[in-house]
């Protein structure tokens, strides 16, 4: 079992007992999207800490794009439950970059492949998605890459 996915049932046991809902409720959810994945396809299997995290990040994102759409819908309660529930299971990613940070991995990476124009950026987001891996998203280092490109 990842170690990650062990972190998550000792958490859940620890948020039952302390009758934390929201954190209860969302770990529980978080669990069971595991265990679908693990059993999806034709044969059950484990994921990694990295096929975790990249479940966590997935799940995180839903919770944020649902929050804008109550919030655009003005059912303001229901926002912030998914903001709750996207905060809880952002404790379990790994620290996202600064915008300074992303900006000198995108730097290197450009440096690396020699792209001069938006036509490469398929180039150097090849080499950039591996090192930023769950550090940012990918919406957010496309637009650097775009960014940098066409400055």
């Amino acid at each position: 079992m990842s170690e990650l996915k062990d972190r998550l049932k000792n958490d859940l046991t620890a948020a039952i007992k302390e009758r934390d809902k929201v954190r209860t409720g969302t770990l529980r959810m978080v669990l069971a999207a595991i265990s679908t994945e693990e059993s999806a396809g034709s044969s059950q299997r484990d994921l990694d800490d990295a096929e975790v995290t990249k479940l966590l990040t997935r799940e995180a994102k839903k919770r944020r794009e649902a929050a804008e759409a109550f919030d655009q819908g003005g059912r303001s309660d229901q926002a912030a439950a998914e903001r709750a529930e996207s905060e809880v299971i952002s404790d379990y990613l790994p620290k996202q970059l600064t915008d300074g940070e992303l900006s000198e991995l995108v730097s290197a990476a450009i440096g690396e492949t020699g792209a001069e124009g938006p036509k490469q950026m398929g180039q150097v987001m090849k080499v950039v998605n591996p090192r930023v891996a769950g550090q940012a998203e990918g919406s957010r280092v496309a637009a650097e890459v775009k960014r940098q490109l066409a400055g």
